[in-house]
């Protein structure tokens, strides 16, 4: 039956994470497909990019909410239940882990979006503030003071994230926080640096936008009408 609950947190957390809230909102505001702009993503930085601060503000914000609810759900499902492998028992927190990477998944890879999507790091704050709020805070308020030194958004994210594990190291070691956060900190981590790969290559060569600078549209391929 557990087993059968850490299956069902996990699809509810990817489906959550799948639904494409900026898309949604910046065509329902300002009547634009985020994709169609800057680095396509469907996240809140490229949405600000297109769409101005206050939509990109709540689409944060829903972003965020995503991660929260999938480990909130994951609570509710799993409630007191266990599995016990070997000496060890994986019970709720270990299930609102999964949930929470599930989101960001979803979010990454939506199943609406053909499985394209944004780069995780708002869902991931989400999760990990409904799973540890203190140490989401200490995240945020890293990728605060590096998107406000660098204008870079991509260089907040991956300090922020960055910042996440390695505070949770000594709190897991010390303090003997779950180390089911650090296990979640760490693959969530490692997920966005790989999805800012290609911020990463343009940091290095000196051509990343800063917050602030106007999108490039994207040339999109022929679609079969447009070729008559």
């Amino acid at each position: 039956m557990i087993v059968a609950k850490f299956a069902a947190v996990i699809i509810l957390g990817y489906l959550l994470g799948s639904i494409p809230i900026g898309i949604l909102i910046t065509k329902r505001f300002s009547r634009v497909d985020v994709t169609e702009y800057g680095s396509g993503k469907t996240g809140a930085t490229n949405v600000l990019r297109v769409a101005g601060k206050k939509v990109a503000a709540l689409v944060l914000a829903l972003d965020v909410l995503k991660g929260a609810l999938a480990v909130l759900f994951a609570g509710l499902i799993i409630g007191r239940e266990y599995l016990v492998v070997g000496d060890i028992g994986l019970g709720v927190i270990f299930g609102q882990c999964l949930a929470a990477l599930a989101a960001m998944a979803g979010h990454n890879w939506s199943i609406f979006l053909k499985f394209r999507g944004g780069r995780g790091v708002a869902t991931f704050f989400g999760g990990l503030m409904a799973l540890c709020p203190v140490v989401a805070i200490f995240g945020g308020e890293v990728f605060i003071i590096g998107v406000g030194l660098s204008r870079f958004a991509s260089l907040g994210s991956i300090s922020g994230v960055v910042g996440t594990y390695t505070i949770l190291v000594p709190l897991t070691i010390l303090n003997g926080f779950p180390i089911e956060y650090l296990i979640y900190a760490l693959i969530g981590t490692i997920a966005i640096i790989v999805m800012h790969k290609d911020n990463i290559a343009r940091l290095l060569a000196g051509r990343e936008r800063k917050l602030g600078d106007e999108p490039e549209k994207i040339e999109l391929p022929p679609t079969e009408n447009s070729l008559g």
